[in-house]
This record gives structure tokens, C-alpha cells and sequence, in this order.
């Protein structure tokens, strides 16, 4: 069953009005018809199995047959992810965003390779964005999660203090005992937080600013790529707390 997102003010009782791109993509890409089925989320917790009532030329509407299951999991997970070179961040925001992540936060971090200036930060702020959509459609979430701006380390290190977990796994803490330990202890509804570093590993200032605030873990005892450790990360924390 297909997957769209709709806001509140397309939801009118018990029909729901599909406009814009999404017209197009069901009736010429998808080339449903009348009487089939989609599943629809409000992107605010709402979520719908629908049918096909009627398709005009600039709108369709969509008949609520019942309510979906809500696909997210019981914590909100903020993924906080060096700049990785190359076309990688795609791959990390697909699987992230199928994995259940709520939001991704790009560092800028001391040994990245990637430089990113305004201009072409936004631009690819907005590509992500678009691809966060697109695996939050094939996944079925309940939400889209957002991409935020690129930060620097220490931005980002001030934006995770408000959370109530944070997480770095790092390539020298070793044993995982202290990790089972740490996400064991994580209570559902929590808010974490994890710091996946870029292909030159951390700085020896960013560990230094942080190793107070944050709880260092491994993630075993082989040494990861940067668009492995955070989908390494995330798997565990779902094992652990999802239902």
C-alpha cells in the first residue's frame, strides 16, 4: 500500500483532498484508479487507510476508511552526522529515516573533508530534505523527519544539550558491556541524541569539549565507517526499546 504525507488542512471530516505533485504521482506514476487503497499521515500523529473516491484533474479525494498504525518508534532519536564525503549523507538520511530516526542534524566538524558554504549548504539541505520525504514515504512513517541546517561541532554539541540522551560512539572506547549498560537505561519517550563523526574521526577539542556531557560508547570492536556507525547506532537503540 502506497504512503502520502497531507497537512491538517486537507483532512475535512472524514475526506481528505490530495493536491499539488502528489496528483500527478498517483494518477500517471502510480496509475491508480478509483477504490484503491493508500495510507495517508497527517505528519502531526494522524494516521489513515484511505480509498480512492473521486479524481479530477488537479485534486483527488480520498475517502478515510480507518485508522493506521503509528509506525514511530517510543523515543525520538536526533542523528547528529559528520559531513561525510561524496554523495554518502544520501545513503545515511534513506536508511536513517527507514530505521526511525526523528531528525538529522550535518556537522561540520574539524576533519571533514566536505566544505560546505552557505549557498551550497541550503541547496543540499533542500536535496536531503526531498530524500528524507521520499524514505519516509517507502517506510511508512507517521512523520517526515526534518534535516536541519548544517552546524559547526560546538552548535551542535550547545542544540543536543536540551536532549535527554547523548550518545557518541567512539572508534577508542572499547567494550560493550558499558553500551548495553547505557541503552538499557534509556527510559521510552526519551529524547537522544547521537554524534557519529566524519571519515577523519573526531578531534581531540571536540572530544575534549564533550567528554563531560556526553556518554562515550562503543559500537564494537571494529572500527566503522562513518555511514555505518550511525545506522549501527540507531539498530541497537530500536533492539533495545522498540516494541
Amino acid at each position: 500500500m502506497f504512503q502520502f504525507f497531507v497537512e491538517p488542512e486537507q483532512i475535512h471530516g472524514e475526506e481528505i483532498v490530495i493536491t499539488g505533485s502528489d496528483v500527478n504521482h498517483i494518477k500517471n506514476v502510480l496509475r491508480m484508479r478509483t477504490g484503491e487503497q493508500l495510507r495517508i499521515s497527517d505528519n502531526e500523529g494522524g494516521d489513515f487507510y484511505c480509498k480512492i473516491q473521486n479524481m479530477e484533474e488537479q485534486r483527488i479525494i480520498l475517502q478515510i476508511t480507518g485508522p493506521a498504525e503509528d509506525t514511530e518508534p517510543g523515543i525520538r532519536i536526533t542523528l547528529f552526522q559528520g559531513l561525510p564525503k561524496g554523495d554518502k549523507m544520501e545513503l545515511v538520511i534513506q536508511k536513517a529515516v527507514e530505521l526511525g530516526v526523528f531528525q538529522i542534524i550535518p556537522v561540520a566538524m574539524k576533519n571533514c573533508v566536505v566544505k560546505l558554504d552557505e549557498k551550497k549548504a541550503k541547496a543540499k539541505q533542500l536535496r536531503w530534505q526531498a530524500i528524507a520525504e521520499s524514505a519516509a514515504k517507502q517506510s511508512k512513517r507517521s512523520i517526515i523527519p526534518q534535516i536541519g541546517k548544517v552546524m559547526s561541532f560546538k552548535e551542535a554539541a550547545e542544540y543536543a544539550s536540551k536532549l535527554d540522551v547523548r550518545l557518541l560512539p567512539y572508534e577508542n572506547q572499547r567494550g560493550m558491556a558499558h553500551t548495553r549498560e547505557v541503552m538499557g537505561g534509556i527510559q521510552k519517550g526519551s529524547s537522544v541524541g547521537i554524534f557519529i563523526g566524519p571519515e577523519g574521526g573526531y578531534d581531540s577539542q571536540e572530544i575534549a569539549l564533550v567528554q563531560e556531557q556526553m556518554e562515550m560508547i562503543s559500537l564494537g570492536n571494529r572500527v566503522l565507517r562513518t555511514e555505518t556507525a550511525g545506522l549501527c547506532a540507531l539498530s541497537m537503540l530500536l533492539y533495545a526499546l522498540e516494541d
